[in-house]
């Protein structure tokens, strides 16, 4: 009886794991900004943390986090490598208004500095989904 009870609370543990929400950590300096993509992101079901740029980065529960490579008051590529530090093997989606659009999936500093995917600003509410769905999948 004991086993049953313990393997119904596993399985029932492992579903909530499995069902749990995406967190996607933010980090970006205009406030505006922020405020925009953390409302798309939350209305689109993700778990939405920020950070301020210079704050230490480390959070728990991380599925993917988004840093705008050039924040004022802020370096972009020590933000990406506290990311790195803080979250191995975590996703990064790199957004910039300095990329230029048509260039912005070559920005070839971006890449060395490890984002999976770059936006480049202004992008769409749907160009952000559609990168994050393709890092850590639609919401539960």
């Amino acid at each position: 009886m004991k086993l049953k009870r313990l393997t119904a609370f596993a399985l029932a543990a492992g579903e909530a794991q499995a069902a749990r929400t995406p967190g996607i950590l933010l980090l970006e300096g205009d406030t505006l900004m922020r405020r925009l993509l953390r409302e798309w992101l939350t209305a689109a079901g993700y778990a939405v943390r920020e950070a301020a740029p210079r704050a230490e980065v480390r959070t728990p529960g991380v599925d993917l986090v988004i840093v705008d490579l050039y924040m004022p008051r802020a370096d972009g590529a020590r933000i990406m490598r506290a990311v790195q530090r803080s979250h191995p093997g975590t996703p990064v989606i790199a957004i910039s208004g300095q990329f230029r659009m048509g260039l912005a999936a070559t920005s070839p500093v971006a890449h060395e500095l490890g984002a999976a995917r770059i936006l480049a600003k202004p992008f769409s509410r749907e160009d952000l989904l559609a990168a994050v769905r393709a890092l850590v999948g639609p919401r539960p």
